[in-house]
This record gives C-alpha cells, structure tokens and sequence, in this order.
C-alpha cells in the first residue's frame, strides 16, 4: 500500500504548501490567521499612486503599504534597493511629464536634497490629478532615505511634505518622532489634500484603524503589558 500523500495547503500563487507551511492568502499573501482583506475597501483615487518599497518592508505582514495597494484603484508598487533608471523613469511619466510627479517626503529628511521646497498648493494648475502622479518610499526611514539618496530621478522630484498631520493610529510600530504616519496613512491624507476631497478617503483610514486594532489585540498580553513594540520598531511611510 502506497503511503497517503503529505497534508497540503494552498499557496498565495494558488500551488499547494508542504505540510508544516501555514496556509496563505491567495489575494494579500498572509497568512490566513493575519489575512487584512476583511479590511480593504476599494477606493476611486483620481491620482495614480507609484509605492517603491524596499524589499525588507515588502516581506513584513505589518506593513500598511499592502492594504493601501488592495484598496486603491490606481495603485502601483515596485520593489527594490536600486532601480533601473529607464524603468524608474518609465514609471514616472505622465501626460504632464516627471515634473508633475509629486514625492511624498518630508522636505528636510535627507541631505540629498539641495534644497527645500515649498509644499504645492492642492491641486494647482501645474499639480492636476489627471495628470499628475505621488510617489512614495516604503520602508523605515532609514531605508527610505536610502533609496532616496540612490536615484537622483527622486531627488529631482517636487516634495509634498504633510504639515502638522493628525496623530498616527498604527499603534502597532513604534514611531522615532511626532508626526510620523504610516504608508497608508500619509498617502490618504496628501490625495485627499490633492484632491480635495476628504470623504473619499474616510472609509479606507476608518477600516486602517481596525486593522490595527485587530492586530495589535492578537498580540501577546505580556507584549502590551511591557510596552515593548508589538510589531516592528519604525513606521512605515514618508511622513
């Protein structure tokens, strides 16, 4: 008699997983047990949205970026420590070329800027969102200042720094300053402000907040009784 086959599970690209291997989400690649698309809700953003993540914030499960990816209509990410400068400036192009690409990225974060820019007015005639694109760094700080410093392509790019944002809701990374957002929640704040419209983005941040507070109630009770990070020890995210 033959020995019956090794217990399998389906896998994020829908193959079966060993036995021992957790199974996975075929549309956000979690875990089932940390699967956030009860969460996502999709959002009409009028401004496509370019994420370049570096490859250490893609592998975290805690990581914002991918609920906002799910959730936004118009949403591309890239992953990566150096990018190819023909690829990265394909990415940038736009009806109204790269200059009409804003990074979202605080103008004083890293000495790679020359220069600091005053934030554009919301929706200005040079900044439309029919032809305009945000880009953000995934990643901690140091990372993001990293990819930051490695293509000049960035550099040369508008900032739109948040001034004076709300408090932070990602209660489960632990933040190095005041201020300082999640990918996502920085995000919804500058296309709400490019927009001009606030409400398109309530629901997406409301269901963030859950997201959080789902996770950070399944962590263990001695973790929260200490005060020690729950997950992660930066936040993610320009801002």
């Amino acid at each position: 008699m033959r020995p019956a086959p090794p217990d399998t599970h389906p896998t994020a690209d829908g193959r079966a997983a060993p036995h021992g291997r957790r199974p996975v989400c075929p549309r956000c690649a979690l875990p089932l047990s940390t699967c956030l698309c009860a969460w996502v809700r999709p959002t009409a953003n009028r401004l496509p949205v370019l994420i370049l993540q570096h490859p250490q914030e893609a592998r975290q499960a805690k990581g914002s970026a991918r609920l906002l990816q799910l959730s936004l209509a118009r949403c591309q990410r890239e992953v990566g420590t150096q990018f190819d400068d023909a690829a990265l400036a394909a990415w940038l192009a736009t009806p109204g070329g790269a200059s009409s690409c804003l990074l979202l990225y605080p103008d004083d974060a890293c000495s790679a800027r020359p220069a600091p820019q005053a934030a554009p007015a919301p929706i200005t005639p040079l900044v439309r969102p029919e032809t305009a694109r945000l880009v953000l760094l995934d990643g901690t700080w140091r990372q993001s200042r990293q990819l930051l410093r490695q293509h000049p392509r960035l550099q040369a790019l508008p900032r739109w720094p948040l001034h004076n944002p709300p408090p932070s809701a990602y209660a489960i990374r632990r933040a190095h300053r005041p201020g300082q957002l999640s990918t996502l929640e920085a995000a919804c704040l500058a296309l709400a402000g490019l927009e001009g419209d606030a409400g398109r983005y309530a629901p997406l941040q409301a269901a963030f907040g859950g997201w959080v507070a789902a996770r950070a109630a399944d962590q263990p009770a001695a973790h929260r009784a200490a005060g020690q990070d729950l997950i992660g020890d930066q936040p993610d995210g320009p801002a």
